[in-house]
């Protein structure tokens, strides 16, 4: 059963003339989570609406939550924090069956922007996105994601720099991006029909998918290094099987998407060999350096050419249509691979 809430916003009308701006957030059984980042939005909302934008612009910005527990355990943590949100239950299991669910409940805004449950926006997060979007007109705009971890991080996992992600300069094209800090401008993107596929929702690949198909089709995709956000991470993700498992699944979404992008055979069959190719010189430049660092005893030689190997090793998984669910397998009596089936 779906349950609807909202409740009322005490904030005036803008003109008719406003762009509508959504925030976008998916959350899973993290009450806690809610009810520290839902403040922290209506923070960035304020902001965005108050800010002065050129040729006399101005803002109708709201707060979408989408739960993806049928029981609704965010609720609570919604009606508890007093702030005015549209508050949706997406009982289909799957982050991509959350995130169409997402796309549905913002039609009619001309801006969507996405961040996750465990992610806290830093000052002018939303502002920095909306002025590099509005200064290019592109169709999508992704920014920083920084760690931050609960307690002390093993030295084996910080040598590895498993939770390093890129810096780039604002207004830089990109390719893929993931949807745990992206705005999607809704109009490019409805008008080239992009939904994130379901296929792909227990393994976390959807945006990549989606945000990959976005950038195939011709629409522009820009970074904005100013809009950073920090992911909190819990201690069971700061474990050398967790990040070496999420190594593997980047390698296999990474491959994976590759091969599914091409509709046509011949296509498809060389980008799977080259998938092939790319995975195995992955693998054995990995495993020799994992070699080579416990010859040497060199800790960050050992981690680097871990997470290599076990990236090549998902590539050439990925490469077989062979998906990693890492999210819908959290039970060793489920299997994590399976074939990946036709389009929905």
């Amino acid at each position: 059963m779906t349950v609807l809430e909202e409740l009322a916003d005490p904030r005036p009308s803008p003109g008719p003339a406003a762009v509508r701006v959504r925030i976008a957030m998916l959350t899973f059984h993290r009450p806690q989570d809610l009810a520290e980042v839902l403040p922290l939005l209506t923070a960035q909302a304020d902001e965005a609406a108050r800010h002065r934008w050129p040729a006399g612009r101005s803002l109708d910005v709201g707060i979408v939550i989408v739960d993806n527990d049928p029981a609704g355990s965010g609720r609570p943590a919604v009606r508890a924090s007093g702030v005015s949100v549209h508050y949706v239950v997406e009982p289909t299991p799957g982050i991509a069956a959350a995130r169409n669910r997402a796309l549905d409940e913002t039609t009619g805004a001309d801006i969507v922007v996405f961040i996750d449950d465990d992610e806290r926006p830093h000052p002018r997060w939303l502002v920095g996105l909306l002025e590099t979007h509005f200064a290019t007109g592109a169709a999508a705009v992704a920014g920083p994601v920084i760690s931050q971890f609960v307690g002390d991080l093993d030295p084996w996992v910080a040598a590895g720099a498993f939770f390093h992600r890129r810096r780039l300069p604002t207004g830089t094209r990109i390719e893929v991006a993931a949807t745990n800090n992206l705005l999607l401008d809704r109009r490019q993107v409805d008008a080239l029909r992009l939904r994130f596929d379901r296929r792909f929702g227990l393994s976390g690949a959807d945006d990549t998918y989606f945000s990959s198909s976005l950038h195939r089709s011709g629409a522009e995709m820009v970074w904005c290094d100013s809009a950073i956000v920090t992911d909190v991470v819990p201690a069971e993700r700061m474990t050398r099987s967790w990040v070496v498992r999420r190594a593997f699944s980047s390698g296999n979404s990474s491959a994976l998407v590759a091969v599914e992008l091409r509709e046509r055979v011949l296509g498809r069959t060389a980008t799977r060999l080259r998938q092939i190719g790319r995975g195995l010189i992955r693998c054995a430049a990995g495993g020799t350096r994992f070699a080579a660092g416990l010859v040497l005893t060199a800790p960050s030689h050992q981690t680097r050419g871990l997470r290599t190997l076990a990236r090549g090793a998902g590539m050439l998984v990925g490469s077989a249509s062979l998906i990693y669910q890492e999210y819908g397998a959290a039970s060793k009596r489920k299997r994590r691979l399976r074939r990946l089936g036709p389009v929905n």
